[in-house]
């Protein structure tokens, strides 16, 4: 029963089963905790995504194991817990075009995995599966909020 219960958290209950891009049917859920998170103040949101990121360590690891101890696609509790990092403290983020960017920015570094996001992988046990996802989501949080910095002192110029 509790291999049935892992099972079901790794896979995004089911939605890592998708035949296409499972990451990304995964990482939807991360969506749906990103937007509950941002109404809560910046420390809430931190604890919240450090206890759920530590939780999906082992939960990976253990998923692993019926795949060889691979991360295979259907792994996804990995991809819709770091999501909210991408967003943390991005109140413009509660924005569906900014929630939108980020997601498309974090699928995008968390599927291509540029420098230095593949040598995560190699991290051994269920902390590797999770460690690309994180630095995925930090690198587009950089990437999201220096955009939004920009936007906004353009904005004061132009008023």
């Amino acid at each position: 029963m509790l291999e049935t219960l892992n099972f079901w958290i790794a896979t995004g209950f089911g939605l890592g089963l998708a035949p296409i891009a499972p990451g990304t049917f995964g990482s939807l859920l991360g969506i749906l905790l990103a937007w509950w998170l941002l109404d809560k103040p910046t420390g809430q949101q931190a604890a919240v995504i450090g206890v759920l990121l530590v939780a999906a360590v082992p939960v990976c690891h253990v998923a692993a194991w019926h795949y060889a101890g691979l991360d295979h696609g259907s792994i996804v509790a990995d991809e819709y817990v770091a999501f909210p990092l991408a967003v943390i403290g991005l109140s413009a983020a509660r924005h569906p075009l900014i929630m939108a960017l980020a997601f498309a920015a974090y699928r995008f570094f968390d599927g291509f995995k540029p420098a230095p996001i593949h040598l995560a992988e190699y991290v051994s046990g269920g902390f590797g599966i999770v460690l690309d996802d994180v630095i995925a989501a930090l690198v587009t949080w950089v990437v999201i909020a220096s955009g939004l910095f920009v936007w906004q002192r353009s904005q004061r110029r132009n008023v």
